[in-house]
């Protein structure tokens, strides 16, 4: 090794009042809410279906609802159920980390799910105004677990190569940082550039496909340089958890993107 970056010391509280302690990691998950809520209202109007500002509005406090049950129930499920069920209290400390990506997923689904239907929306539509505001959540929250030095990645050589307080000596490969990148930063600027185009904005359902595979695709190569959860590992093959739960992603916003180039451009479905 000939050079390595030690990793910035961080106070974990941004801001103490008190008993009220507010941290860098709920920061990050507000600022990405917030970000993608106030870019999805600007894109409302500009594809099909009646869907208002005041809708938008709404949804929000249902997608942090979705975002953080599905996100921590996904954690404790699919990452350390063991450990949970013999620390029940620790699901509630949210604060200490440990969110699946996943589980915010379709806890968000299932909340434009039940908003859309309640509000007499077109689903598919909505998904799409969600599909192009969800990578701005997707690289504060990055930047949210870099913040905590958690999920790092491998040990490597590169120049870029950071020292975690709890990674050990070696230095390891900010992965954090590659996906705030490529699900976040690189993700957004495709369906930004995509969703300028009229004709692509009226095949409902394609902007969901496309964030499906595009973030299962991103999420999978990053995978390579993530170190696994301590308590799973690698998996059949070398593979990881993330990969796994990636690849059905992947295949259904072929699904979708398939679907929405075979059928008639529509006003809203």
């Amino acid at each position: 090794m000939t050079f390595a970056i030690l990793f910035p010391s961080i106070d974990p509280i941004a801001v103490e009042l008190g008993p009220i302690a507010i941290r860098w990691y709920a920061l990050a998950y507000i600022v990405g809410l917030v970000g993608g809520w106030q870019y999805i209202k600007r894109l409302t109007g500009k594809f099909p279906g009646e869907i208002s500002h005041e809708d938008v509005d709404d949804f929000l406090f249902w997608a942090t609802i979705g975002v953080v049950l599905g996100g921590r129930i996904g954690y404790v499920l699919f990452y350390n159920f063991d450990y949970f069920m013999s620390h029940p209290i620790a699901i509630f400390q949210v604060w200490k980390g440990g969110m699946s990506f996943h589980g915010g997923f379709m806890g968000v689904v299932v909340s434009a799910f039940l908003f859309c239907k309640k509000r007499n929306l077109p689903l598919l539509t909505f998904g799409d105004l969600l599909a192009c505001g969800a990578p701005i959540g997707l690289f504060f929250g990055r930047i949210a677990n870099f913040v905590n030095a958690e999920l790092f990645g491998r040990v490597t050589d590169v120049p870029w190569g950071v020292i975690f307080p709890n990674g050990g000596p070696e230095p390891r490969h900010p992965s954090q940082i590659y996906e705030a990148l490529m699900e976040g930063l690189i993700l957004f600027i495709v369906m930004f550039v995509l969703s300028r185009n009229e004709a692509l904005r009226k095949r409902s359902g394609l902007f969901v496909g496309l964030f499906f595979a595009g973030y299962g695709v991103a999420r999978s190569t990053v995978e390579m340089f993530r170190q696994p959860d301590v308590q799973i590992g690698f998996l059949s093959g070398g593979s990881t958890m993330g990969q796994w739960l990636s690849v059905p992603m992947i295949l259904i916003g072929l699904v979708f993107i398939v679907v929405a180039f075979r059928k008639k451009p529509s006003e809203a479905v």
